[in-house]
């Protein structure tokens, strides 16, 4: 028997890859399979990832490493720097692959997306395990799928199927007892509802709302009166009315940014040079890689509270003379417009270089008036196709034209090869 009323338009899976970071990491290192594995943060600053193994050490997210460092050792414990190449590289093939199965889809996440799945229902239990076989096979990572007739429902069938291994990954609700379903809801707090945090959770208990059970019997008008509309859905979605829409495009991209935090901290104004050089360039090379341009661009910089004085966060913005993606123009107009804003002496820590104003890039040049040199505008192109051809580290502007990182760099001790997105890093078979 059902436990739920049927709806409209088949079912929704929610899929998400298990402890993605440290799943790709396996990917490409068969050694870290059943070892405690954690990914660390920018500048190996904290874990921010860990394996089922990891967990079961007591290491929790957001432990800074150096307190878990001096027991690796004794645990086994194996440390991968972040690798947001490799990730993001990985999450695209990820998706590619389960967007095959569904009538749409929607992106979450790096790590999770929305399915719709037509069909019979008694037959979903058997496409949720097609679609967990076809990752692993073709990306290499496990997932886990939760089939329900809502999004609140999958996200939450999603999380039974995780706790509960004899499930091997998969759970639809039209395959579970009614009672079953009511004995979990009874159990789990509503922290464990997406959407669901901390504050609205001291709320919900201080009118007697503990589990998922007390909401899902909550009267909907009185929930939104005394919360909002958001959590007004998430009661009827529970009971099986969807009701939050699906959208199978993403949103148009409003902004690209390049932000991060340095290994040692930055004085110099021709060390910021260094750092704008480098980020302009990064971002230059995404908006490339999305067929678009930029028309304003915004430097930030960052000191911290333990450098003496008070914290702050100088910015400032330029509005370029052409939309444009030429890393050259970037680079100059990243460079002019921190100096503007930055003190010579002053301990930074951060920064950051945010492209605004994006819009797509037609493939036609529109001239700048202020660039005398023709062949300019051509140097960027030719950037692009090197990098395409041998790497993103194989050429750039100043800083970022070396193989050296700078003193400054972001701190990555750990970090695995970039295997999917870089030449050099190719993994080599040997038969």
């Amino acid at each position: 028997m059902s436990s739920e009323p049927s709806l409209p338009g088949g079912r929704i899976a929610l899929v998400d890859v298990n402890n993605f970071y440290v799943s790709c990491e396996r990917v490409f290192d068969p050694a870290l399979e059943g070892r405690p594995v954690v990914v660390l943060s920018n500048n190996d600053g904290c874990v921010v990832a860990r394996s089922e193994e990891a967990k079961q050490l007591g290491i929790a997210t957001g432990t800074p490493w150096f307190k878990v460092a001096p027991e690796a050792g004794r645990w086994g414990l194996v440390a991968r720097s972040s690798n947001y190449e490799l990730y993001g590289d990985l999450s695209a093939r990820v998706m590619e692959v389960l967007g095959r199965f569904g009538s749409w889809q929607e992106v979450y996440s790096i790590d999770e997306c929305f399915l719709g799945l037509p069909g019979d229902e008694r037959q979903l239990l058997g496409t949720a395990a097609r679609i967990r076989s076809a990752v692993m096979r073709h990306v290499g990572v496990p997932v886990c799928v939760g089939v329900a007739g809502t999004k609140t429902l999958a996200k939450f069938v999603n999380h039974i199927a995780k706790r509960n291994p004899h499930m091997q990954g998969v759970c639809s609700l039209d395959s579970m007892p009614a009672a079953e379903v009511a004995r979990i809801q009874s159990r789990v707090p509503v922290t464990g509802l997406w959407g669901v945090g901390g504050r609205t959770a001291k709320r919900l208990n201080a009118m007697g709302i503990e589990t998922v059970a007390d909401l899902k019997a909550a009267d909907p008008q009185l929930i939104r009166k005394r919360f909002s509309v958001v959590l007004q859905r998430t009661v009827l979605e529970l009971n099986g009315t969807a009701c939050i829409p699906h959208s199978e495009e993403r949103a148009d991209k409003q902004q690209i940014m390049f932000s991060r935090s340095f290994s040692t901290p930055v004085t110099t104004a021709e060390e910021m040079d260094q750092v704008m050089a480098v980020y302009a360039q990064r971002g230059a090379a995404r908006m490339a890689a999305q067929g678009l341009n930029a028309s304003v661009l915004t430097v930030t910089a960052g000191t911290s509270r333990f450098a003496g004085g008070e914290k702050s966060f100088p910015s400032a913005s330029a509005r370029l003379p052409v939309p444009t993606q030429d890393p050259i123009q970037l680079t100059r107009a990243a460079v002019a417009t921190m100096r503007t804003c930055i003190s010579e002496g002053t301990q930074y820590v951060r920064a950051g270089v945010l492209f605004t104003g994006l819009e797509p890039a037609d493939g036609q040049q529109t001239l700048d008036p202020f660039v005398s040199d023709l062949d300019q505008r051509h140097i960027g192109d030719l950037l692009g196709s090197v990098r395409a051809k041998f790497g993103e580290a194989a050429i750039g502007l100043g800083q970022g034209g070396l193989a050296v990182p700078a003193a400054w760099s972001m701190k990555r001790d750990f970090s695995s090869p970039r295997y999917t997105t870089e030449w050099s890093d190719l993994p080599v078979v040997r038969a």
